[in-house]
């Protein structure tokens, strides 16, 4: 049979071909359609990853689609995420609202043309939900204090092999150890971290004694729905002031080494450019292979480790919902894992305080 999606990014088809041509001018207007929306290029491509990808699987056009080849799709998928079976099935319920809608005239010209026209094939009864509040790999968790300072000795351990060895990297090494630190003791995503400019340093007027690094504007928070990224400003609380004496030593004594005194990144890659993601994941990834931690531990634990803590050391919900910035307590409920230690210690807060509530009564 022949592959219906190949012939798409080869050209948009022709006369003689008013299938591949129809597709093409359907795929073309959901993209403008969406661009309208201001949706970001990168979800907009994803989604269209995801048409094509159903187009090729069944080897039909979306006219031809049906709920029973949907569903063998999603069968197909077996072993992949939730969230990533539930955002194939949101890409194409979404492209299909778009087809059937009155406003677009699709139904009507396939019909004409080819005698059947598209229809929703993604419905509430074939649909994967969202049935749980937490749906990752339950691998990965908070670390514990323990944990957190062993990835940071480690971290730091692997600068002094680098320079015992006598190799060059020691200074890299460095800096990966700092952004680890920074990362924790602001609860920073991997892109907030990679967004952050010199600028972005601020001091805290209520603690002058933290200078520049008392508040991080944060001005790469996650989106939604396809919005522009989020900004916060996170304070630096005093549990982790200790972060101050490795942002002082980076600004002063290591930064300088990696590239022009102009560029505006926080942190630098060996080709004085910004810091890239994937230096970031693999600052991380050595630094939990050198400390002997789960292979399922991420960078992304340590901001679970970041909230966690915060409750920990009894800031308000509310507060910590703001530190890191999620719309909902809900969100920050399911990145806390408070420990066992913790909960003893509030509960016999709670007993102590009934106690002397029952002495002074009596």
């Amino acid at each position: 049979m022949t592959n219906l999606v190949t012939g798409r990014f080869q050209g948009a088809g022709t006369a003689s071909d008013p299938e591949r041509t129809t597709f093409a001018a359907m795929q073309d207007g959901w993209v403008a359609q969406q661009r309208s929306r201001q949706l970001k290029a990168s979800t907009i491509e994803g989604r269209l990853a995801v048409v094509r990808r159903f187009t090729e699987y069944s080897n039909q056009y979306p006219w031809q689609w049906t709920p029973t080849e949907f569903e063998a799709f999603v069968t197909s998928l077996a072993g992949a995420r939730p969230t990533t079976i539930r955002g194939y099935q949101a890409a194409l319920r979404i492209f299909l609202e778009y087809l059937t809608s009155s406003d677009y005239e699709w139904v009507s010209k396939c019909t004409e043309q080819f005698g059947s026209a598209p229809s929703q094939v993604v419905t509430e009864w074939n649909s994967y939900h969202h049935t749980t509040p937490y749906e990752g790999d339950p691998g990965r968790r908070p670390l514990t204090y323990d944990e957190v300072q062993r990835l940071f000795d480690a971290a730091d351990g692997l600068v002094e092999s680098i320079r015992g060895r006598g190799r060059k990297g020691a200074i890299a090494a460095q800096r990966d150890a700092i952004v680890l630190k920074v990362v924790y003791a602001f609860g920073l995503r991997r892109r907030e971290l990679w967004g952050l400019d010199i600028a972005d340093l601020h001091g805290n007027p209520k603690v002058p004694d933290y200078g520049n690094a008392g508040c991080l504007f944060v001005r790469w928070g996650k989106s939604s729905r396809g919005g522009p990224p989020k900004r916060r400003s996170v304070l630096l609380v005093p549990e982790m002031d200790w972060v101050i004496d490795p942002l002082k030593q980076w600004m002063e004594d290591l930064r300088p080494a990696f590239g022009p005194v102009g560029h505006p990144a926080l942190f630098l890659s060996e080709r004085a450019g910004r810091l890239s993601l994937r230096s970031i994941n693999r600052a991380f990834n050595d630094a939990r292979q050198e400390a002997g931690l789960p292979e399922e531990l991420d960078l992304h634990s340590l901001r679970h480790s970041y909230v966690t803590h915060l409750i920990e050391f009894d800031y308000p919900e509310r507060f910590v919902q703001d530190q890191v910035g999620h719309q909902y307590a809900s969100t920050t409920a399911v990145y806390a894992g408070v420990s066992d230690d913790y909960r003893h210690r509030l509960l016999q807060r709670v007993l102590d305080r009934d106690r002397h509530r029952w002495e002074d009564q009596s």
